[in-house]
């Protein structure tokens, strides 16, 4: 392996630039995958995320792109990536990189309007870069040819299986020509990817840089158990949060969109500088957000798993896991955003009793066991006080009976007070409709046997009314009624 760049092969303008951006020494998977590249062999690339998988076939690219050039709607190399931000983070790499280059580029995504990118396509790019699901409305509507790829790019294929982009890249692969240098570059490698691989690419050179589907040593992995109640669940978070060690910032994950949204408005009320970043939100919205977040304008980032795959936000010291992943390879991407570049970092994985499936097949994916965290008292305390009580309200003490039991102790607003009875005997109960004891006049109150347990509706025979009444014991009885007549 080499020790420096210039021993990979690439030309003195790429070499140049990543001395400019700072960069002495290749990862493994630059120094194993470039001289591959170099040689327009195809390849598949397997290694954990935070290696540098993106410059590793980015500088190549610009090498074998010095020669040529582009035409009109016909571009060099395709690149196609699961999300926005992803597409959006190789295209920063490669003005980083090729600044000494005369190479045209453009970003095909949703979000932004046709009209920009067709000027581009319109002149000729040299790189497009692009989300499987805009390229192929551009395709279809005839303002892309895909005849002139010379180079196909694949990247985090694993993501692109779990967000259903698999027929997309059979139908623009289909759409190639047969004579490509083809790279593939995943985090895990399941059969469905075995198969995309044997389709389209031709005698790969495999480059696996550590073992498949593992996490990086530099991550401290530690399990919280909560409660499944969702308010219990963001308290016990906000006081992990808050005993949390150098804590600069940090991305938390969630399963579903809709709970990134009420998660980050949760935070925002108890004070959290927050963000979120979610696939619902306009790419206007979303850049914001990551510019914040990278710019440390907000220190809390809440996210679904848009932000789980290649955001190189070298600096997040905490990663947590408000909800286990579904996918067992999605943990190993979440967590993966701390820890990078050789910077140490934890990753807090919230787990409430629905979660033991998910979490088995985790450890059993990175095949080591990750330590429970003990819950503090003070977590426990915080995770019994309901989230919208405020916070100087108190609770109320169990109250005794007079037989001695306890009642369950109830809430001092007023949406949850209610009366509490004890139990009647089946006897007294028969034959009539239960009744509120504040139904029962004043005077009524005032004559009930000492003997009988307070809290009980009085029967009629105790009250001196006949249940032949005209009156009935439907409602109230009259209080004059009740009153003793003069003989």
């Amino acid at each position: 392996m080499s020790d420096d760049f210039s021993g990979l092969g690439l030309s003195a303008k790429v070499t140049d630039a990543v001395i400019a951006a700072g960069y002495t020494k290749p990862t493994e998977i630059q120094a194993q995958a470039i001289p591959h590249l170099l040689e327009k062999k195809d390849l598949i690339g397997i290694a954990q995320t935070g290696t540098g998988k993106t410059a590793s076939f980015v500088l190549p690219m610009l090498t074998l792109l010095e020669n040529g050039r582009a035409r009109a709607r016909m571009p060099r190399t395709l690149i196609l990536e699961p999300t926005r931000e992803l597409a959006a983070q190789v295209s920063e790499n490669f003005e980083k990189y090729g600044k000494n280059h005369r190479i045209t580029m453009a970003l095909i995504i949703g979000g932004v309007s046709f009209e920009d990118q067709n000027k581009k396509l319109d002149r000729g790019v040299d790189v497009l870069i692009a989300t499987p699901g805009r390229l192929l409305d551009q395709i279809d509507r005839g303002r892309i040819l895909l005849t002139g790829v010379e180079i196909l790019v694949i990247d985090e294929a694993d993501r692109m299986l779990d967000m259903g982009f698999i027929d997309d890249i059979e139908k623009i692969c289909s759409r190639l020509p047969p004579r490509r240098q083809t790279m593939l570059f995943s985090a895990t490698m399941s059969k469905e990817i075995e198969r995309l691989t044997k389709k389209f690419l031709k005698d790969p050179v495999h480059v696996q840089v550590s073992r498949q589907s593992s996490t990086a040593d530099t991550i401290d992995q530690k399990l919280v158990r909560v409660s499944s109640k969702p308010e219990e669940k963001r308290a016990a978070l906000r006081a992990r949060i808050a005993a949390a060690e150098n804590l600069t910032n940090a991305i938390i994950f969630c399963n579903r969109k809709r709970d990134v949204a009420t998660l980050a408005r949760s935070l925002e009320r108890h004070g959290f500088s927050v963000g979120a970043l979610h696939g619902d939100m306009d790419q206007k919205s979303r850049t914001e957000t990551l510019d914040a977040f990278k710019n440390n304008r907000v220190t809390l980032l809440v996210a679904s798993d848009v932000a789980a795959r290649g955001l190189d936000i070298p600096a997040v010291s905490h990663v947590f896991n408000f909800d286990v992943p579904v996918h067992a390879e999605d943990y190993v991407h979440r967590i993966g955003r701390t820890g990078r570049a050789g910077r140490s970092g934890v990753a807090y994985t919230f787990v409430a009793p629905a979660d033991s499936k998910h979490l088995d097949a985790i450890v059993k994916l990175i095949q080591k066991p990750i330590e429970w965290l003990d819950v503090p008292e003070s977590t426990d305390e915080e995770r019994r006080v309901p989230e919208t009580a405020p916070e100087t309200s108190e609770r109320t003490r169990p109250q005794r009976t007079r037989r001695g039991g306890r009642r369950p102790a109830v809430s001092a607003s007023p949406e949850t007070e209610a009366p509490v009875t004890p139990a009647e005997p089946a006897e007294t109960r028969a034959g009539r409709r239960p009744r509120r004891r504040d139904d029962a006049p004043v005077a009524a109150r005032e004559t009930e046997p000492a003997s009988r347990p307070s809290g009980r509706t009085p029967a009629p025979d105790e009250i001196g009314v006949d249940a032949s009444s005209p009156f009935g014991t439907e409602g109230p009885v009259p209080a004059f009624l009740l009153r003793s007549t003069a003989r």
